[in-house]
Formats: structure tokens, sequence, C-alpha cells
């Protein structure tokens, strides 16, 4: 990764399963820290699902209310939300340093949220995906943009293993056609 940091939290979550995958998930890809703002109190009660553990590993902050929540200088808020003036994920230039917010399930980001800000990003789906996924999904796309990963091959760059499988289902797929 590079330098800079980043967080990531939920605004309203009522879930433990769901609160504990966004822990963990947020562990995995390093995160510097991860917070959540109203969340019901049974939420909080993660343990059997951030099987990570990610309080010995990384902050984390339970704000009551939007008014409460104090991110650090210079750090970005990104909402990830499905609207219509939202920037797909694909075409996103993630910020050195921020902080992405998602919306509770079975709910949206609240207007306010919205509002605090700099920048509202979706996952180019037909509906909403489930909370703890579209977090996983953010902090991958963001791994890809910092990870210093090399492009992907087009096909003709094929490992040999690889040529040799497409090779025997292509001549499945002659003799089934001949058929």
């Amino acid at each position: 990764m590079s330098r800079g940091y980043f967080g990531i939290g939920v605004e309203g979550i009522s879930k433990a399963a769901n609160l504990g995958a966004v822990l963990r998930t947020a562990h995995a890809f390093e995160a510097s820290f991860a917070f959540s703002i109203g969340a019901d109190p049974r939420a909080l009660e993660v343990r059997m699902t951030d099987t990570s553990r990610s309080h010995n590993h990384l902050p984390y902050y339970d704000w009551d209310s939007l008014d409460e929540m104090r991110l650090p200088k210079g750090c970005e808020l990104i909402g990830i939300e499905l609207t219509e003036d939202a920037v797909d994920l694909p075409s996103f230039r993630h910020g050195l340093n921020c902080a992405y917010i998602l919306g509770p399930e079975k709910g949206s980001l609240s207007p306010r949220a919205q509002e605090m800000c700099a920048a509202i990003v979706q996952i180019p789906t037909k509906f909403c995906l489930n909370v703890s996924l579209a977090a996983a999904l953010t902090l991958y796309d963001r791994a890809l943009c910092f990870g210093g990963y090399s492009g992907r091959p087009l096909p003709s760059h094929l490992t040999s293993r690889q040529r040799r499988k497409k090779s025997t289902v292509d001549q499945r797929d002659i003799a089934h056609k001949s058929r």
C-alpha cells in the first residue's frame, strides 16, 4: 500500500454479523481505523463474527451521532451509496487520506451524512448489496488503485497451464457441436 491512511465505518448498523464482517474486512485490508455512528447496541456484540479480533489491531470508534464523529485533520469522508449523482466505483479516484462511510442494512446514508461527504460513490449494481460486501468491494478497489499491482494480462498471455485447459475446453466444444 501507499502512504496515507483510510478508515471505514457504517451509519446506523443494526446487526452484529454485518459489523463484525466490516471490522474483519477493515483489518484484512489494513485500514487505519474503523467506526460506527448510531449503532444499535446489539450490533456491537461482534465477538462471534469478527474472527480476526480486529479490536486488537486497529482503533474502533463508536460515535452516537454524526456530530460526535471526529476524523483526523485532512481526512475526506467518502459516502458509499446508490444515488443518481454518485460516481461509479471503478471510475473513482480514491483519496490518499479518507474515511469511507456506508449506510445501514435496509436503508441508506442519511441526508446529513451525504452532505458531509466530499464524494458519493456507488458500486455499479442493479440494487443494493449487503453492507459488509459493499465495504469489502470498496476496500478491494482501493487496494487495486494503491497497491502497485501490474496490469492484467491480455488473453494471449495466458499461462501454459491456462492455454492447455482452454484448448481442452475448446476441443470439447467442437466435439459437442459436431454431434
